[in-house]
């Protein structure tokens, strides 16, 4: 939230701070969330009943998980590590510069790219595999002959 200052005049400004001071003093005079909750938790036990009985399971989930999980967002993979991957792409001038594929596009394949190229003709090739020949209605394979 913000509110445009510049465009207020002394007497819209007096009020804007003394709403925020009454909104100030009010979050003061709160007792913590944590303190709260616990005493929830008790007066639920003390009657027998758990929060997730009266509240769903949402409640616990809510109480414990950060607001992106609550959307559905994706989670982070920040902290973790992604297996590798093998390479994909390799630099013909020079060999040493691969790309498997994940994450930005090199600059020397956006370079080749944007020269007209085809990210494709970078592709490194798989280990070639003999196909197999067709003599008649049999199908020959390489081992086979």
């Amino acid at each position: 939230m913000s509110i445009d200052l510049e465009g207020l005049s002394a007497k819209q400004l007096e009020a804007v701070i003394a709403k925020a001071k009454k909104r100030k003093d009010a979050l003061s005079k709160r007792k913590p969330i944590a303190a709260v909750r616990k005493k929830l938790i008790a007066l639920a036990k003390a009657d027998g009943y758990s929060i997730a009985e009266l509240f769903g399971d949402e409640a616990n989930a809510n109480a414990t998980s950060a607001p992106a999980a609550k959307r559905g967002a994706r989670k982070s993979t920040k902290g973790r590590t992604l297996g590798k991957v093998a390479p994909k792409y390799r630099n013909p001038d020079n060999p040493k510069e691969t790309w498997s594929g994940r994450g930005m596009q090199p600059r020397w394949l956006a370079e080749q790219v944007k020269r007209g190229k085809s990210a494709a003709d970078f592709l490194i090739s798989a280990k070639p595999t003999p196909k197999p020949q067709v003599a008649g209605r049999r199908v020959v394979k390489a081992a086979d002959a």
